[in-house]
């Protein structure tokens, strides 16, 4: 299990090292997750290997949160007093986004429509 929990933080160190020597706009964790799933696609036995450790980080996945909701609690009055606003906020940036993202995507595919006529 020891074994595992290295391996998975070696590759986020391999993922952190990527980034920072190649300088890639991508968090190193997220290189790291994508060589690490590479790896497990290519060999079984650190599939096998790391599914002990990652059982158990998912089975306590609930703890990890656990600092958020302690920070929530903390600023508490904070979010009595601007909780409306906060709310709209949160909600007037999700729209904005998917509508950015639809438009984005119509642009997009009617592009490439037209290059396919080409």
């Amino acid at each position: 299990m020891l074994q595992a929990f290295v391996l998975l933080l070696g590759f986020q160190l391999a993922g952190e090292v990527l980034v920072r020597v190649l300088h890639v706009g991508i968090p190193g964790p997220v290189v790291g997750m994508t060589l690490l799933a590479i790896g497990c696609i290519a060999s079984v036995r650190l599939r096998k290997m790391c599914e002990a450790a990652a059982t158990v980080l998912l089975g306590n996945l609930s703890l990890l949160f656990l600092p958020a909701a302690v920070g929530v609690v903390q600023f508490l009055p904070l979010l009595q007093k601007q909780g409306l606003a906060i709310g709209a906020a949160i909600l007037g940036s999700t729209v904005l986004a998917i509508a950015v993202t639809a438009l984005v995507f119509r642009f997009v595919v009617h592009h490439m429509k037209l290059e396919d006529r080409e």
